[in-house]
C-alpha cells in the first residue's frame, strides 16, 4: 500500500504541466546529444546545471534525468543509419544493427531499438519503484574484488564478441587498455603516456577514438563501395517489423533488460557495460552464434534494452543512498547540493516528491 501512495505522489509531481514540459526538454536535448558521437551526457549536464538553479528541485531533476535517458536511445540512431555510434553503449549496436540498414531494413533496426529500449525502461522503472533498498545493498557489497572481476568480466565478453583471430582481439583488447591510461594516475597525480600534451592530460576522448575506429572507416568504406550504402525506406510501413523479428527481439530485449537492471545500479557502472555484456551472452545462447555481425536482431534488441535499463537503474544508488554511481550521477548529487538537499538515506523520506517524482517521469 505504501508503494502505491508513493507512486501516487510521484505521478502527482511528474504529471504538472511545468514538469511535463522539463521532461520533454530535457529528453530532446538528450536525443539530439546521443546522435552527436562524443559529446555526451555528462559535458551536456555540466553546462545545463546552471539553468537548474531557478527550479524546483523536482523540475531541475526531471530535465537532467531526462537528458541521460535521452541520450541511451540517440545514440542508436548513427549507429544503425552511419555504423558512427552516437555514446559509448551504442558501440555493440553498430555490429548488427549497420548491417541490417545495409540490407534495406534500418527503419526495421530502429524500430527494434525504440520497441527494446521501451520496453527496457518500463521494467527498469518497475524494478526502481519495487527494489531499491535490496539493490542498493547489492551495490553497497560490491569490493576491490567484485569490481576487478566485473572489469575482467568485460575484457573477456569483447573476446567473445571479436570476429575471427583471438589472438587479434586479445592484440585489440591491450591497445585498448594502452590507450585508456593515457592522462593523469588520479592515486600519484603521475602523468602517464601524455608526451608532455596537455591535451592528453585528461586521457583520450571519445569523439576521436570514436570517429578514427568508426567514423573514418566507414567513410573510406562507402567510397571504395558506394553500392553498399545505406537504403532507408520512405514508407510508413516499412518502420514495422515483422512478426518473426519481434519473435527474436522480445526474448533478446527481456535478457538485456535482466542483465542492464543488474549491472545498472553496480558502483561505476550505468549503460556502458551492460550493452557488451548482453550481446556476448546472446552470441553464446545462439543457435547459430554466425549470424551475429551480419545483421542479427538479436544484436539490437538486447543491446539497446540493457543500455536502457542500465541507464536507469543507475539511479537507485543515488536516490536510496545519495551515492553516485558514475560521474553523470555525481553532477546529479551536485544539482541536490545547490538546491539545498542534503544527499544520503534519509532523501527517500525526507523528499518523497522529489525521488518518486523522478520515478514516475522515467514513463
Amino acid at each position: 500500500m505504501e508503494l502505491f501512495d508513493n507512486l501516487m505522489i510521484g505521478f502527482s509531481t511528474a504529471l504538472q504541466w511545468n514538469n511535463l514540459l522539463f521532461c520533454l526538454i530535457g529528453t530532446l536535448i538528450g536525443t539530439m546529444i546521443g546522435v552527436l558521437p562524443g559529446i555526451g551526457p555528462v559535458p551536456t549536464v555540466a553546462l545545463l546545471l546552471p539553468f537548474t538553479f531557478g527550479m524546483s528541485p523536482a523540475s531541475g531533476f526531471i530535465m537532467l534525468a531526462g537528458i541521460f535517458y535521452g541520450a541511451q536511445y540517440g545514440g542508436s540512431t548513427t549507429a544503425i543509419l552511419v555504423n558512427i555510434p552516437g555514446e559509448t553503449s551504442s558501440v555493440v549496436t553498430c555490429l548488427d544493427g549497420h548491417q541490417i540498414a545495409r540490407k534495406g531494413r534500418a527503419g526495421t533496426a530502429l524500430a527494434i531499438a525504440a520497441l527494446a529500449s521501451f520496453f527496457a525502461g518500463t521494467i527498469a522503472t518497475i524494478v526502481i519503484a519495487l527494489l531499491s533498498g535490496p539493490l542498493s545493498k547489492l551495490a553497497l557489497s560490491f569490493t576491490a574484488v567484485e569490481f576487478f572481476s566485473l572489469m575482467v568480466l568485460g575484457l573477456v565478453a569483447a573476446v567473445i564478441l571479436a570476429h575471427g583471430s583471438v589472438v587479434k582481439s586479445l592484440a585489440m583488447i591491450g591497445l585498448g587498455l594502452l590507450l585508456g591510461i593515457v592522462g593523469i594516475d588520479v592515486n600519484s597525480g603521475a602523468e602517464r603516456m601524455t608526451f608532455n600534451i596537455p591535451e592528453f592530460a585528461d586521457g583520450l576522448g571519445f569523439v576521436s577514438v570514436a570517429m578514427g575506429f568508426f567514423g573514418i572507416a566507414e567513410i573510406i568504406t562507402n567510397i571504395e563501395k558506394p553500392s553498399q550504402r545505406v537504403i532507408v525506406s520512405q514508407k510508413m510501413k516499412d518502420l514495422f517489423p515483422s512478426l518473426a523479428d519481434l519473435k527474436l527481439a522480445f526474448p533478446a530485449a527481456l535478457r538485456g533488460t535482466a542483465i542492464g537492471s543488474i549491472l545498472g545500479v553496480l558502483p561505476g557502472g550505468g549503460a556502458a557495460l551492460p550493452p557488451f555484456t548482453a550481446y556476448a551472452i546472446e552470441k553464446k545462447i545462439a543457435r547459430d552464434p554466425s549470424r551475429f555481425g551480419h545483421g542479427a536482431i538479436e544484436g539490437v534488441a538486447s543491446p539497446e534494452a540493457a543500455n536502457n535499463a542500465g541507464a536507469q537503474t543507475s539511479f537507485i544508488p543515488l536516490l536510496t543512498l545519495g551515492i553516485p554511481s558514475n560521474a553523470l550521477m555525481a553532477l546529479m548529487i551536485g544539482a541536490m547540493i545547490i538546491q539545498g538537499i542534503q544527499p544520503g538515506p534519509q532523501i527517500m523520506v525526507e523528499q518523497k516528491e522529489l525521488v518518486w517524482g523522478v520515478i514516475a517521469s522515467m514513463w
